[in-house]
Parts: C-alpha cells; sequence; structure tokens
C-alpha cells in the first residue's frame, strides 16, 4: 500500500526541506512538495495540516534494559532534592507494593549534588532506616556508583575483609566496616547477589523501554545491555530481543553494544561467529562496548590531574593489558569497538590501544568509537580526528555537568572539555544520545542543551562557541547515529529508499525560541511506516 503524506513541514535532513513524502512497504519512495507527489498513483493520502515532520530520533547510546529496570523501580530522580526525600519514595514503594519473597527493593536516579539536607551520599545506616529485612540497592543517577542496606551487603558477603576489586572501591567507615557505597566494579560484588531475571521477565522490560522510547519520538537505539545483570548469559539477552523480534513486538530498532570485560566471555561470543552487524530484523549485533573508567558525579572518571574537589584522579576500569588484550581480539576479528571514556586518562590509554590495533592489522574504516568523550586536552582531539574515530556525545549531559565541571576539573582541563562541536568541525562523526537510564531518553532536551549550551536551568555555557544550529542537533540524533552502525544508506533521512522512520511534532524547532525546544510534544512516532505512538 503506497501512503501519500502532505501539507507539513518536513525535515529530510542535512538542513533540506519538503513538504511531502510517500511510503510503500515501510520505506520511503519519493519525496518533494505537494505539487509534486499532488499526481503520484496511491492508495491512500494523509494531510498533516502543516506539522513538523523529521526523521526518527536514533540515541546512539543508552541501556535499553537497564532503562527499563529503572523503570521497574523507583524513580529517585523524582526525589532527589533531599536525602529525607529519597528514603520517604522507598518507604512508599515498600509500603504499597513490596517486593516478593525473596526480591529486592531497589531504585535509581538520585545525585547528592542536589541533596539540600546532606553534603554527602547515601549509606548503609540511611537505607537500614526503611528496612533491615528486606534487601535495598539504590543505584546513582550515573550508574557507576550504588548504596545498599545492611541486609544486601550481608547477601553479597560484603565486610571488613572484602578487598577493592579491580576497577572498583568499597566504601568503608572508620572502622573498616562497609558503609554501604560501592564504586564501579565493587557494584557487581553486589549484583551477583541479586535474583536473575528469566526469559518472559527481560521480554517484559525490554518492552516497557521501547514504548517508552516511542514516545519520546526514538525509533533506533545503540543499547549496551549485557552488563546490566553481569551474571546472566548473553545468549539469554540476545533471546530475548529476537523473541520480540519475531513476533514483530520490538518497536525499536537496537543495535546492541556489546559489553564484555574478558577475554574469555568475549572469546566465546566470538566463538559463535557473531560480529557487527549480524541480524536480520530489528536486532543486530554492534560492537564491542568497554567501560573505560568511571563518572565525573561520582569522583571516578580517570583524570590526568587531580579533581578540584575531593582530591585523587579517579581511576580506570580495566587494565592497560586488558584494554589491550580485548581491542585487539576485536579488532582482529572484524568487530567494531566502541569505549567509555570520560577522563582524559582513560582516553590516553583508549586512543593508544586502538592505534596499536590499527598498526597490528589495518583495516579500511572500522568506525570504531569513544562513548561520552567529556574530559580531553588539545592534543587528544587530533588523535581522534587522525584515528577516523567516531564520537557518540550526551549533550544532555550539560544539564548537570555545567554546574560541576568549574568546581571539579583543573581549569586547564575544564578548558578543553566538552569539545563535541570543535571535533565535529575537525571532520570527526559526532553522534547525540542520552546514556538512559543516566537521562531520560529525550532527544529534545538532548537537542536544547547542544543549541544553547546551556542547562535546562540556565546555568553556563561552558563554552559558547561549542553551541550546534538546531539543524546540527537534529542531524546529531538522525544522521550522524545513523553513521555510527553503518546504517546511513537508510536510516536517518527522510530520502527515497530510507526506512520510514518518522517523528510528528507538536511545533517546528526552526521556529521556537533555543530555550524552549525540549518543550515541545511528541505528537506521533512511526517505524516502517506503521505508528506505534501517537496521542
Amino acid at each position: 500500500m503506497k501512503t501519500v503524506f502532505h501539507n507539513a513541514v518536513v525535515y529530510l535532513g542535512g538542513g533540506q526541506f519538503a513538504s511531502a513524502f510517500a511510503v510503500e512497504d515501510g520505506v520511503i519512495r519519493a519525496v518533494g512538495s505537494d505539487e509534486e507527489l499532488s499526481n503520484l498513483p496511491a492508495d491512500a493520502r494523509v494531510d498533516l495540516g502543516g506539522r513538523f515532520v523529521c526523521p526518527g530520533f536514533h540515541d546512539s547510546h543508552l541501556h535499553l534494559l537497564g532503562y527499563g529496570l529503572a523503570l521497574d523501580g523507583v524513580d529517585l530522580a523524582a526525589h532527589t532534592g533531599s536525602l529525607a526525600g529519597l528514603l520517604d519514595a522507598l518507604r512508599v514503594r515498600l509500603l504499597n507494593d513490596p517486593p516478593p519473597a525473596g526480591g529486592w527493593l531497589r531504585g535509581r536516579g538520585w545525585n547528592q549534588d542536589y541533596f539540600t539536607d546532606a553534603a554527602r551520599m547515601p549509606d548503609r545506616r540511611d537505607l537500614d532506616s526503611v528496612s533491615t529485612a528486606v534487601p535495598i540497592v539504590v543505584t546513582r543517577c550515573c550508574g557507576h556508583c550504588c548504596a545498599a542496606n545492611s541486609r544486601a551487603l550481608a547477601l553479597a558477603g560484603i565486610g571488613a575483609d572484602t578487598p577493592d576489586p579491580a576497577g572498583g572501591a568499597v566504601g568503608r567507615g572508620p572502622d573498616g566496616e562497609p558503609d554501604g557505597r560501592l564504586f564501579d566494579n565493587a557494584m557487581e560484588l553486589l549484583t551477583a547477589a541479586i535474583p536473575l531475571p528469566d526469559g518472559p521477565a527481560l521480554e517484559r522490560l525490554i518492552q516497557r523501554a521501547c514504548r517508552k522510547l516511542n514516545a519520546y519520538g526514538v525509533t533506533a537505539a545503540q543499547s549496551d545491555d549485557y552488563c546490566v545483570f553481569p551474571e546472566l548469559d548473553w545468549r539469554t539477552v540476545n533471546a530475548a530481543f529476537e523473541a520480540l523480534d519475531r513476533r514483530g513486538e520490538l518497536t525499536v530498532r537496537v543495535w546492541e553494544q556489546c559489553n564484555f570485560a574478558d577475554e574469555g566471555r568475549f572469546a566465546d561470543f566470538l566463538s559463535t561467529g557473531l560480529r557487527t552487524g549480524a541480524g536480520t530484523g530489528r536486532f543486530r549485533i554492534g560492537p564491542l562496548k568497554l567501560l573505560g573508567d568511571g563518572a565525573l558525579g561520582s569522583r571516578t572518571a580517570h583524570l590526568s590531574r587531580d579533581y578540584r574537589e575531593g582530591g585523587g584522579r579517579g581511576f580506570s576500569l580495566l587494565s592497560e593489558e586488558r584494554l589491550n588484550a580485548l581491542v585487539s581480539m576485536a579488532h582482529g576479528a572484524g568487530m567494531q569497538i566502541a569505549v567509555h571514556a570520560i577522563g582524559d586518562a582513560c582516553l590516553d590509554r583508549v586512543l593508544d590501544a586502538l592505534e596499536r590495533a590499527q598498526i597490528e592489522s589495518p583495516r579500511p574504516d572500522p568506525r570504531h568509537g569513544i562513548v561520552h568523550c567529556q574530559v580531553t586536552r588539545r592534543e587528544q582531539l587530533e588523535r581522534i580526528r587522525d584515528l577516523g574515530l567516531q564520537v557518540y556525545a550526551q549533550t544532555i549531559f550539560l544539564d548537570y555537568d555545567s554546574h560541576i565541571v568549574p568546581r571539579l576539573l583543573p581549569p586547564e582541563l575544564a578548558e578543553s572539555s566538552y569539545r563535541w562541536r570543535t571535533l565535529a568541525e575537525m571532520g570527526v562523526r559526532v553522534s547525540n544520545g542520552t546514556d538512559s537510564p543516566v537521562e531520560p531518553p529525550d532527544a529534545l532536551r538532548g537537542m536544547r542543551c547542544a543549541v544553547t549550551g546551556r542547562s535546562l536551568d540556565g546555568t553556563g555555557p561552558l563554552h559558547p562557541e561549542e553551541r550546534f544550529s538546531v539543524a546540527e542537533a537534529l542531524d546529531s540524533f538522525t544522521i550522524r547515529s545513523a553513521e555510527a552502525r553503518f546504517a546511513e544508506g537508510w536510516l536517518g533521512r527522510i530520502a527515497p529508499g530510507c526506512a520510514a522512520d518518522l517523528v510528528v511534532l507538536g511545533a517546528n524547532p526552526f521556529e521556537t525560541p533555543p530555550e524552549e525546544l525540549h518543550t515541545i510534544p511528541v505528537e506521533e512516532t512511526w517505524l516502517d511506516g506503521e505508528r506505534v505512538y501517537g496521542k
């Protein structure tokens, strides 16, 4: 069936516009003016009433399964104004919707920098005031640290004699006893004790997340899912996505960023023959995803200089030997690689590893990339360009980081950091994402921060010259993200031959004040020419 959509403001991508387009069998067949398509044979014609249409939003880095899990738990982002408010939210959930026998009470989204009644992270004693019988774990918004109550620590066997794992730290009180706070790789000591979901439970979490993404206008996502339940076999995660896809119930195109932290598990994955691009439907294998360091908010991003507040330099989560081994394995096997690097010291290691792998085994356009790429030195920007790397930016991070960068980073690092537009001007592919559930999967919020350079409350800009144009911001969530997954020929644009993945907005971003971009409503979301969300 061929349908012509007309009387619209159609953003094609790359700064180009039209007013009409035709869709057949889930594919864009023609684009032009109302007049040009008025005589095109069609089975149906849809008058869009002058509304704004653009390619479906494509989030180039998030955690879809993790977002579903966060939606299942207590939304602590809505209660992070105070420590007391956080604890009250947990008490309300425990009273009204307690976990089943043997289950855990989980929450995510707190940020101690927003507490008005305490200048610290929550600890074991705080959570014990909610319950000492039910295990409780609450994860910081960044996902790089958590706090657990005494019951959870006991179930995980975490005590005074528990050593800090490589790439992680167990928080301790003056008496040497664990205070309930766990940082980066130490969090896995706790997650190993949490009951694992089965296939149907995974499918439910994925579907719940997809429905929310569709409501935000998201039709495609590059998603890191294997790390959400580290003890769960990656095959089980793949099977859940594939089952939904077979039944036509996967309403987001997923490019799996395959997270492996050790050579054994990754070798097992490679032994099955899976490589970047494998898959036929809406679930496909993407790059090897590696976690290089922590985050700024938890003071675990690995810097080359001391933090101005709190001291220390953070740490890398992988030894140089393991990082080099995993990068070489993936590159040699023909896999794409995407590495989380927030601190500049971590980025040095990552750039060295990627450069070494390419020298050892040259490949044309492997399209390896840096996820986040926040704290950078000038010479590192040039190395990223010279290595032909992709950068997976999250401009929504300016909402929080605009507040903390001036007090956390040494001035010489702050000056050369968050240089995403500079990288784009240097010829680097810079896509955009939200890192959800770190932030809501809301591309329009990310666009607002990209265009203004400021936080949502107006703080900033960190660097006025780094502000995106509206077209650049839209393209970063569409064309550039499609490039990050080698899909520029069929995703990210409204053009003949491209998938009919579309978003209908309630206002024209090009005519909306920059400070109001995030208030534009998503009215309809279409995937393969079928509406998957509509008011």
